[in-house]
């Protein structure tokens, strides 16, 4: 098989990136304590716009310490995208409370707020916007259902840093708002995620359980179970450096999404769309083919050229754990089965984009 060329992601570090890892090295300060984690947390607040964050060891375990926050477990419902990333909805899992799937807009692919709308009901304890891709969900709307029916709004920004709806950044509009730094990610920490919100309780009840449930006024006292989601000073000092990068990814990401949206002009795909008066940060860049039957064929004609590429996720709904009972999400479905993620990462450039739209190009070629 050939060799991948063109990998779907790959994360860009530098010399600070290095530098500052030493530095944790030649101090000694590399597990959970040391200067870079308040650092770290103290300019991603600033970069986001909320009053707190806390950094912890992946973006998994933020979302579980947002749902603990928030005091939610069994008996209650907490409303979720079924196309989603597995980690969101596992997470409400965790906690004993029972996720409601909600099907995609077809426009943007985000969380549809009518369907949220018609699934909200009296075990309702939270609505779950993710900003899917890099795209802003409709937070006007979701917070309008989320005042009205007295529901808390966590916002799944795992593939949302540097998103903006209108003119703030995802993650100020809910209760609390949680961040992934997985390799693949916008920037990245190697694993990492963040806790943010401007509620000081909130905040407080974040910090206590990721660490071990400690309590403030005694020294190795416990008061509650607690979890060891704590980040690293090592993850940390990365996350400090690729943060003050982050807006040059960004434009070199959306520089990317034009040059495949000019590139594959007049072939039967579409690329994921833009977002007007925001900004959608294109964590992945995403086409849709015109019928589920091409994708297969396509990805394994890029593959066979070197050019890695990913399905969109399948909607958790269809997964096994999540299917005892029937249930049918149309848009999500087709597309879950028509999309495919593209090379996404900065450095690939344009000539890279030239690259995989020709190989696009000559597959409808051959296959016209």
């Amino acid at each position: 098989m050939t060799d991948i060329r063109i990998p779907v992601y790959q994360p860009e570090l530098g010399e600070v990136e290095k530098r500052y890892v030493m530095d944790c090295l030649d101090s000694s300060w590399i597990s959970s304590k040391g200067k870079y984690i308040p650092a770290f947390e103290e300019r991603f607040s600033e970069y986001v716009g909320v009053s707190y964050s806390a950094a912890v060891c992946n973006g998994t375990v933020a979302l579980h310490l947002a749902m603990l926050a928030l005091g939610i477990g069994p008996g209650d419902e907490v409303i979720v995208p079924t196309l989603t990333y597995i980690a969101s909805v596992n997470a409400i899992a965790y906690t004993g409370a029972t996720p409601v799937f909600v099907d995609s807009n077809p426009v943007d692919w985000q969380m549809d707020p009518a369907d949220v709308e018609r699934k909200i009901g009296p075990h309702t304890k939270a609505i779950m916007p993710v900003h899917l891709y890099g795209h802003p969900c409709d937070m006007e709307a979701l917070c309008a259902l989320a005042r009205k029916h007295r529901v808390f709004l966590i916002e799944d920004c795992a593939e949302g840093i540097g998103t903006r709806y209108r003119d703030r950044h995802v993650g100020t509009f809910g209760d609390i708002a949680t961040f992934s730094f997985y390799g693949n990610k916008t920037i990245t920490t190697g694993e990492g995620g963040m806790v943010s919100t401007s509620d000081k309780t909130l905040f407080e009840r974040t910090k206590h359980f990721k660490g071990q449930g400690l309590a403030a006024y005694r020294e190795y006292w416990h008061d509650v179970v607690g979890y060891n989601y704590r980040m690293t000073n090592i993850c940390a000092a990365i996350g400090l450096a690729q943060l003050e990068r982050v807006e040059d990814f960004i434009g070199r990401k959306r520089r990317l999404a034009e040059h495949y949206r000019r590139q594959l002009a007049g072939l039967p795909v579409s690329v994921h769309k833009d977002f007007e008066g925001g900004r959608h940060t294109y964590w992945m860049i995403s086409i849709l083919v015109e019928r589920p039957e091409q994708r297969e064929p396509l990805r394994r004609h890029l593959r066979a050229r070197g050019i890695e590429t990913r399905p969109l996720f399948y909607p958790v709904h269809t997964m096994p754990m999540y299917s005892v009972r029937y249930q049918k999400h149309p848009v999500a479905e087709e597309l879950a089965w028509r999309g495919i993620n593209l090379p996404s990462w900065p450095a690939l450039g344009e000539d890279g984009v030239t690259e995989v739209a020709d190989a696009i190009r000559d597959f409808f070629a051959r296959a016209a």
